[in-house]
C-alpha cells in the first residue's frame, strides 16, 4: 500500500529541511503540487509567520556556502534567482565588495598557483576568474599579480 500523498505544508518543510529556501523557490517548486481547495500562499505565510521562511537565512546560507569561490556578481545572479527583494541583495553585494581582491587571489591560488607564461595562459586565467563572478578589475589584477590593493 503506498503512503498517502505529502501535504503542501509537508513538501514545503522537506523542501526546508534541505537547505533555506526563499518564499519564491518555494512558490515555484510547491505550484505544480496544488491540490483543488488548496492555497499555497496560506501555507507559506503561514511557515513565514513561523520563522521557517527567513530572507535572512537565505542571504546568509549563499553567502556562506559561495563567497570564498564566487565573486559578487555571481552571487548577486544567485540571489536574484532565489527572488529575493533588491535591497537584500544589494546589501549581500555590498557586504563582499570589500573582499572581492583578496577572495579572487585565494580561488587564482587555489587553480593555478602561478602565474601564466603565455598570453594563451593569461587568457584562460582571465576567463576562469570572470566565470567565477569576479569584476574585470579584480581578476586583471589578480592574473597580473599586483599586490597593492
Amino acid at each position: 500500500m503506498a503512503p498517502p500523498p505529502l501535504s503542501l505544508k509537508g513538501r514545503a518543510l522537506r523542501c526546508l529541511a534541505a537547505r533555506e529556501h526563499s518564499r519564491a523557490e518555494l512558490l515555484r517548486k510547491l505550484a505544480p503540487y496544488v491540490q483543488e481547495g488548496e492555497d499555497l500562499d496560506a501555507v507559506l505565510d503561514d511557515l513565514e509567520a513561523k520563522g521557517f521562511i527567513s530572507e535572512e537565512r537565505v542571504v546568509a546560507s549563499v553567502l556562506h556556502r559561495r563567497a570564498d569561490r564566487m565573486g559578487a556578481a555571481r552571487i548577486r545572479q544567485e540571489l536574484q534567482a532565489k527572488g529575493l527583494a533588491p535591497e537584500a541583495v544589494q546589501q549581500a553585494v555590498a557586504q563582499l565588495q570589500g573582499s572581492e581582491l583578496e577572495r579572487a587571489r585565494e580561488v587564482w591560488r587555489r587553480k593555478f598557483g602561478e602565474p601564466a607564461a603565455d598570453t594563451q595562459g593569461r587568457s584562460k586565467q582571465v576567463r576562469f576568474l570572470m566565470a567565477r563572478g569576479f569584476s574585470g578589475d579584480v581578476v586583471y589584477r589578480v592574473v597580473r599579480g599586483e599586490e597593492t590593493d
